[in-house]
């Protein structure tokens, strides 16, 4: 083990394409197969409110591609508020967003568990098996990344191309019915769109585009990164909208409201309904190959941040030591054993339960990120008229995430104030 400066960092980077892999791969992870269901009784409101949502996201992807070009020694979101606000503020966001990812690594791994469980029901019937599964994916998804952030990129690209082909086919075969007359959407009348109908269709469309910054977070192991970075940034939150609007918007249309909305396989229950019948097996091993390459990209993500911090003076040095390839195997090795620890301390909920849970707690830790991200930017006179709408979505998502998610993640924010202070006592220490 050794540790590298930013400059002399060992071992090839991700280039533009993996980078967007990374960002629609950690993006685009189990909610595409589930939030048909859930919007469907939204209607035309659910359309309107991905609309709202794609664009306070793309925002928000704004002010951290501008942030990235205009501030390019920060380096990434931590840098970018230390340069604002100073070091503890830095800090607290760079832990809750690091909090943010142990749960999301857990949360997709219960959910790819839960996919399995169709197709092994077994999995499902047998006490603390899902949790133990869970765990299995996760070291998995170590392991590979173990290997360094090469051969995590070509997995992330591997598996994107694989999750992409039943999201492309729900396209195509709505445009198809469509166009031969065999299918109809629901008619839109005005009067059904409401802002009551039209913010929780925005508020559950939310959940499913967090992710957009990783190439910002993980700007040390991307190429050119000033140019990459905000490049990455924009094509992948753009690409990952597009790809989600269709999709969840041709089920909750053309399928009747009564049946998508009390469907557990709503992409299945289309392709069924307009193709051929037996295929929900089938979009189950998507479904799972989707939550593989989240969780894949996720695990990349927990070992760059840490060693990010480290590299910084704002967790110890300890966490900034690469192997001879730049792979942070301390940082990583630890991130992945919280990440169990989360799945072990809630295998006594349901599938189900450990996975609301989690998405819950990772959705509002990583809101405070965006925040800080967006005041930065206000701050430093950088895209200012952006920033300002950025902050603006990230505090109405923050109160659309609700008081006890979001009290939970101040309490988690308190709880790593110890080791800053910590750290930095040994620092002045040793100075």
């Amino acid at each position: 083990m050794h540790t590298t400066n930013q400059a002399g960092r060992p071992g090839r980077k991700l280039g533009l394409f993996a980078a967007i892999a990374l960002i629609m791969g950690n993006m685009i992870g189990s909610g595409v197969f589930l939030l048909p269901a859930s919007l469907a009784p939204y209607g035309w409101n659910a359309v309107f409110g991905w609309i709202v949502t794609i664009v306070g996201t793309l925002v928000l992807a704004w002010v951290f591609a501008a942030l990235t070009r205009a501030l390019p020694a920060a380096r990434d979101p931590t840098g970018f508020v230390t340069e604002a606000f100073g070091e503890l503020p830095a800090f607290l966001v760079a832990w809750l967003y690091w909090v943010s990812i142990w749960s999301a690594v857990a949360s997709i791994s219960m959910a790819g568990v839960s996919y399995l469980s169709s197709l092994l029901p077994t999995i499902g019937t047998t006490p603390f098996l899902p949790a133990l599964c869970a765990m299995g994916l996760v070291w998995t998804m170590t392991l590979v990344n173990l290997r360094g952030v090469r051969a995590a990129g070509n997995f992330q690209i591997l598996t994107l191309a694989l999750k992409l082909l039943p999201l492309i086919g729900v396209i195509v075969l709505a445009a198809l019915v469509l166009g031969d007359g065999s299918g109809e959407i629901r008619p839109f009348q005005s009067s059904e769109v409401n802002a009551g109908q039209l913010g929780g269709a925005a508020a559950l469309t939310l959940f499913a585009l967090l992710g957009f910054e990783c190439a910002s977070v993980a700007a040390g192991q991307v190429e050119n990164p000033g140019v990459n970075v905000p490049r990455a940034t924009m094509w992948g939150t753009a690409l990952t909208g597009l790809v989600y609007l269709l999709v969840c918007s041709a089920v909750a249309l053309m399928l009747p409201e009564a049946v998508a909305a009390t469907s557990s396989a709503p992409l299945a229950t289309f392709v069924e309904t307009y193709w051929n019948a037996g295929t929900g097996q089938l979009l189950s091993v998507f479904a799972i190959i989707s939550c593989v390459g989240a969780v894949n990209g996720w695990v990349l993500m927990q070992g760059e941040l840490p060693r990010s911090m480290a590299e910084r003076g704002i967790l110890p040095a300890w966490f900034a030591a690469t192997d001879a390839g730049g792979t942070p195997v301390r940082a990583l090795l630890l991130s992945s054993a919280i990440a169990s620890f989360f799945l072990v301390f809630t295998a006594s909920r349901s599938m189900q339960g450990i996975y609301e849970f989690l998405l819950l707690l990772s959705t509002s830790a990583t809101l405070w990120l965006y925040l800080l991200c967006a005041l930065a930017a206000w701050r430093k006179k950088v895209v200012r008229g952006f920033a300002l709408v950025g902050a603006a979505y990230a505090l109405w998502t923050l109160w659309g995430a609700g008081l006890e998610a979001t009290g939970w993640s101040l309490i988690l924010a308190a709880a790593g104030v110890p080791l800053y202070l910590w750290t930095r006592r040994r620092q002045a220490a040793s100075a």
